[in-house]
């Protein structure tokens, strides 16, 4: 099969690789219908995290299941399923205390499982899954073609804004900043306002992006950054700053801005991959009564809760990709995301 493989800074080339093959009794095989870059592929595509040999890489899919081992009871050929950013059984104690993503069984895409086994890259036209009764979720019926962008954010962008939000602890009528404009902070914007927030000031300097938020429920739009986006979000609140505000980006500047936006009480949710160094200042939070809450998105503890809204149409935030290209056209891909000339790339197998 053909298959994304990441060989160095700006480097990405599609391959062929060996099929996956049931190992474990609990795998599965999915045909991928859709995947997609995301903003964390790009540290390594930019030569940030550095890749010391070739890799697979792609940690967002869905798509339809081909093949199940002897013990999965959960999913079967033909189901239309979700897989988050990482594999999980489901039923650990950090799974059921709603930390999936602390699995003590699970892993990576693109990497070794448990048993020694390979679970595929998402950006391939193939992924065998571990812990498929666990990892996956299978939508109660064949999702129409619209759909399907939607579904795809449920692996890992919708369900790391919404988790920004629930760290957060948006509260309804509340006011909250949003510090990124990235596919991860617009869905941040659109789950406050999903949460009741009355007032959700989004962060951005471009025009495609700021529509986006708009059409997701921001109120306001603040374009300045540094001290003078910490200013102006003083100035629209009163001289007090947001209730809540949501770090969606993972900088030394982001957090800084994100902290200091934040009014004296209030709460900080942070989901945006640490780089560029974010260090957290005590004595300013302890002084401030300022909260800090977040880190990698359990998002498959918040499938099921998203889920039906998606396939109702009551939230749509499929609405980030604004790119399609084939999967042969990868490289562009990445280039996109990485000029900012996309918000986010689906890739169609």
């Amino acid at each position: 099969m053909r298959a994304t493989v990441i060989h160095g800074e700006r480097d990405v080339r599609i391959e062929e690789v060996p099929d996956p093959v049931l190992s474990t009794g609990g795998d599965a095989i999915v045909r991928v219908v859709a995947a997609c870059v995301c903003g964390s592929d790009l540290w390594g595509y930019r030569g940030i995290t550095p890749t010391p040999e070739p890799r697979r890489i792609g940690h967002e899919f869905v798509g339809i299941v081909e093949q199940v081992g002897p013990d999965v009871t959960a999913v079967k050929p033909g189901d239309f399923v979700i897989a988050p950013f990482y594999d999980c059984d489901f039923t650990c104690i950090n799974c059921r205390n709603g930390v999936s993503t602390s699995c003590l069984h699970g892993g990576w895409w693109g990497g070794t499982d448990e048993f020694g086994a390979f679970a595929d890259g998402a950006q391939g036209e193939r992924v065998r899954v571990p812990h498929a009764d666990g990892t996956l979720v299978a939508t109660p019926s064949m999702p129409d073609a619209a759909l399907v962008p939607s579904l795809l954010t449920l692996s890992d962008v919708m369900g790391t804004g919404h988790h920004a939000a629930v760290s957060a602890g948006v509260t309804p009528g509340s006011t909250v900043v949003v510090v990124g404009d990235g596919a991860v902070g617009l869905c941040a914007v659109l789950a406050a306002k999903r949460l009741g927030a009355a007032r959700v000031i989004a962060m951005s300097r471009n025009p495609k992006r700021q529509a986006v938020a708009r059409e997701f429920g921001a109120t306001d739009i603040v374009e300045e950054r540094g001290d003078e986006g910490v200013a102006r979000i003083q100035e629209m609140t009163g001289g007090i700053g947001a209730d809540y505000v949501l770090e969606c980006v993972g900088t030394k500047e982001s957090m800084d801005q994100a902290i200091r936006s934040a009014r004296p009480g209030g709460m900080v949710g942070y989901v945006g991959v640490p780089n560029g160094g974010p260090e957290l200042p005590v004595r300013p939070l302890f002084n401030r009564n300022v909260g800090v809450n977040g880190g990698v998105a359990p998002v498959r503890n918040y499938i099921e809760e998203l889920l039906p809204e998606v396939l109702a149409g009551v939230i749509e935030p499929g609405r980030v990709f604004d790119l399609e290209l084939p999967l042969a056209d990868v490289a562009e891909a990445y280039a996109a995301m990485d000029e900012r000339r996309a918000i986010k790339v689906l890739l169609r197998p």
